[in-house]
């Protein structure tokens, strides 16, 4: 008769096993176990399901990020950090080119977790990550994900948000597909492609004829 092993039993067997590992060994399992679970869990569609420790090495930021945080922010940021842990883990998708894992969200938390000093001595140059597969390989679907985190928190550079605009619709991206995936109404979207102002993103755009230039 098969016999399967209680919670309890493997739960026991765990906690023997991480106490002869070293801390690089414990924290490599730890992630192990962490997917592994996720693998399996109900929630496994929710990235926030699967928490990982990765090394700051590992880890690379956007060259696109709109979001700027004044010097005072920062430094309360830092605080926040030190006083009261990492409630929010960094975001981040797999770079195959690179093997390196790009920032989508959190990557001013990133910065003040990898400097020398308290924080950085206390997570042993590790920072929680979670992942999000669906973005990888694809480098608009990685600003889009950046920028709605921006936007749900009202924190972003109109110029930036501009730029990104900008070369979302050089990679092909029409206003209609901009506006749902960014979270934006139509006239946003051409306020931002006004502040480019590039005249090859109005090209298919009829204007009223009461517009006239003298």
């Amino acid at each position: 008769m098969e016999s399967h092993l209680s919670v309890e039993e493997i739960s026991a067997s765990l906690r023997n096993l991480l106490s002869t590992l070293t801390q690089a060994q414990c924290i490599e399992v730890i992630n192990q176990v962490r997917s592994t679970l996720h693998e399996f869990s109900p929630f496994k569609n929710e990235p926030v399901d699967c928490v990982l420790w990765m090394k700051t090495r590992q880890l690379t930021s956007n060259d696109y990020n709109p979001n700027n945080v004044a010097t005072a922010e920062k430094s309360l940021l830092k605080t926040s950090l030190i006083q009261d842990g990492f409630t929010h883990p960094i975001v981040a998708t797999e770079e195959p080119r690179t093997n390196k894992f790009v920032i989508i969200d959190g990557f001013h938390r990133f910065e003040l977790s990898r400097k020398k000093g308290e924080l950085n001595d206390r997570l042993h140059g590790y920072v929680p990550v979670v992942l999000m597969p669906h973005a990888s390989n694809d480098k608009s679907r990685r600003m889009a994900a950046t920028i709605r985190h921006n936007r749900a928190r009202g924190r972003h550079q109109i110029n930036a948000m501009a730029e990104i605009v900008r070369e979302l619709s050089h990679l092909g991206w029409d206003d209609q597909k901009i506006s749902h995936e960014l979270g934006m109404d139509a006239d946003e979207v051409l306020r931002l492609k006004q502040v480019c102002g590039l005249f090859e993103l109005f090209g298919n755009r009829k204007f009223s004829k009461a517009w006239t230039v003298k």
